[in-house]
Order: structure tokens, then C-alpha cells, then sequence
């Protein structure tokens, strides 16, 4: 019986390495080996028992790229050998109401991979075809993996805007996703502010993009903002409520607080600073997987790359751990070839 290695998780940080039968893909399902998986902080869905029934084991992982090597019945397009990723949505049904009216994003029927199904901290993963990207090749896997979650929600989290170039953008936070974001906005032609806590991050903030910086423990960031003529926008990218609330301010009329970072405490805001302004908080989860095909082209075009940490999927648990400590300089990722 052939098999592969994979490690599960239960409970809270109960991490296994086990050996899976291997088996043929579904119908419309592929089966890919895996070469990279990026390690995100959703994957603390799975991993601090976050999940509906935390008993039941499941595979972690959502930023996967592999090849395939063998497909399922139904599939028409995709072939065996071509390098594809998978990122946190699974794949839509295309039978729900979302997905008739085009809005694949929001499907009813839709799972969450290495959360509600297993993911990538393995050898292989099965994965429906309606959920696969195409890789170019010239984005190195190790790369393109976190690109396929945090610089996707990044990316299409900038699509938001709808402002003119040359318009101000803030960055809030300088992490894994906060460190793309900067570069995208860059390139989308945004005069960038990254803000930050710290005075000590400004010149790697500068070297991603930023044209200024705010040092919010030094500086209140709504004013700061206002001084440079208000944010068209803000992305807040850092998971603290306390410290997205009070950017609210420092939007120009019409500005967004464009909310990627998921957080445990509530954002907190003044009304007035919504209705005077005409202000708006928005929630961008991430985008669909031709929406990745383009982001993957955009960063290759202009030179977007990952700064990454590379650990042997034999060190998973390890590699989770110096994520969630923040201690990652940027992105994670797990070789699992080795």
C-alpha cells in the first residue's frame, strides 16, 4: 500500500506525523504532490482548536504549491504535471446562489482548506479543480506559496480603492502581510505610508515601498495622516482591533479602512467619523483563483517576492510555533520534500 506523510492536528497544538493511505482523486478532484506550504496565522483555525469539532484530526496548510500527479474523474483542463497551488478557499460549488451570480468568493458550499479539509503540511493534497491556480514559471514555488494567501489578500485588497494613482494609501503593520502590501501599493502607483511601532522599522519600511512613515508609538497616526493630506485608504493588516480603531480618523473623505488582518478585539469608531467624511470600514477576505493567476503575474512583472524562512516539513510544529511567536521574518514555509 503506498502512502505519504502528513502531519494532523487536534485540540490545541496537538501535532501528529502519520502515514495516509494514498488513493485515487475524486471526480473533479486532483491529486497533488506538494512542494511548498507557507504556514499563515489562520492556520490557527486548525491548530488551537478553533474549529467546529476540534477532535476530528485534519491536515494544516492553505499556501500549497506541488504538481500534479494524478486527476479524477471529470476533469477536463488540467494536466497531469503542471505545477498548480491551492490557497484557503477550496473551491466553489458553482451551484449556489453566490456562485450563479458570479460572487465565487462567497460560496455556500465551500470548504476551507487545512481548516474544514486538509491541507498542505503534507506530502500530497487533494484539492478540487475549481479551486486551483496555474503557477508561472518564473515565481520559485518556495515564493509563490505565501503569495497565494497573504499577497492574494493584499492584492485584491488594494482592487478596493478605486482611487487615482498618485493617491495616498497607509499600510498599517509590517509583517507577513503588511511586508507585500507595501510593495504592491508601490507598484500600483500609491504614494505609501507604512505605519508601524518603532522607529527602527523605517528603513526596511523604505526599502519595501514606503515613501513615509509613522511611528505610531511616537506619533498619533490619525494626524500624522491628516498632515500628509488624509489616506485614500488604509490597510490594516496587524491583528489588534485597539490599534486599526483609531486610523478611522486620519481617512480623507471617502477613505477606507480596508480591514486584512483578523483580530480578537473589536474595532471601535465614532460615528461622526463615518457620517463627516463619508467614511467607510471594510472587510476583504481574499480573492478567487483567477484573481491569484493575476496576482502571481503582477508580482512577477513588477518584482513582488515574499521575504521567506524555510523549514523541512519534518520541523512543521516548529515551524507553526516561531509563526504564531512572531518571530517569522516573513513567511514561513515548508519544504516538504525533505
Amino acid at each position: 500500500m503506498a502512502t505519504y506523510r502528513a502531519f494532523e492536528v487536534t485540540g490545541t497544538r496537538h501535532f501528529r506525523l502519520v502515514d495516509r493511505e494514498l488513493v485515487d482523486p475524486a471526480p473533479n478532484q486532483v491529486r497533488v504532490r506538494v512542494e511548498y506550504c507557507g504556514i499563515c496565522h489562520t492556520d490557527v483555525l486548525a491548530a488551537e482548536g478553533l474549529r467546529m469539532d476540534p477532535e476530528r484530526p485534519v491536515v494544516p496548510g492553505h499556501e500549497i504549491v506541488g504538481v500534479i500527479d494524478a486527476v479524477g474523474p471529470g476533469v477536463g483542463t488540467w494536466r497531469i504535471g503542471e505545477r498548480v497551488g491551492v490557497g484557503f478557499l477550496a473551491g466553489h460549488c458553482w451551484e449556489c446562489e453566490p456562485c450563479r451570480r458570479g460572487d465565487f468568493v462567497n460560496c455556500r458550499d465551500q470548504a476551507q482548506t487545512g481548516t474544514t479539509t486538509d491541507g498542505g503540511y503534507a506530502e500530497v493534497v487533494y484539492a478540487r479543480t475549481s479551486g486551483l491556480v496555474r503557477i508561472p514559471d518564473d515565481v520559485p514555488a518556495a515564493e509563490a506559496a505565501p503569495l497565494l494567501c497573504a499577497g492574494l489578500t493584499t492584492f485584491s485588497g488594494l482592487q478596493q480603492i478605486d482611487s487615482r494613482p498618485g493617491a495616498l494609501v497607509a499600510v498599517q503593520g509590517i509583517g507577513g502581510l503588511g511586508h507585500l502590501a507595501l510593495q504592491y501599493a508601490r507598484s500600483l502607483g500609491y504614494q505609501v505610508v507604512a505605519i508601524a511601532r518603532g522607529r527602527e522599522k523605517e528603513p526596511l519600511a523604505r526599502q519595501l515601498g514606503a515613501h513615509h512613515y509613522i511611528d505610531s508609538t511616537e506619533q498619533n497616526a490619525a494626524e500624522a495622516l491628516q498632515d500628509l493630506g488624509g489616506a485614500s485608504a488604509v490597510i490594516a493588516t496587524a491583528a489588534s482591533g485597539a490599534s486599526m480603531s483609531p486610523l478611522v480618523a486620519g481617512l480623507a473623505p471617502r477613505g477606507r479602512l480596508i480591514v486584512l488582518g483578523a483580530a480578537a478585539d473589536p474595532i471601535q469608531v465614532n460615528t461622526g467619523e463615518l457620517l463627516f467624511g463619508t467614511r467607510t470600514i471594510q472587510g476583504h477576505l481574499t480573492g478567487t483563483p483567477i484573481d491569484n493567476e493575476d496576482n502571481l503575474s503582477f508580482s512577477a512583472a513588477h518584482g513582488i517576492r515574499p521575504r521567506i524562512e524555510v523549514f523541512p516539513l519534518s520541523e512543521a510544529p516548529k515551524a507553526y510555533e516561531h509563526m504564531l511567536s512572531g518571530g517569522a521574518r516573513f513567511r514561513a514555509v515548508l519544504e516538504a520534500g525533505v
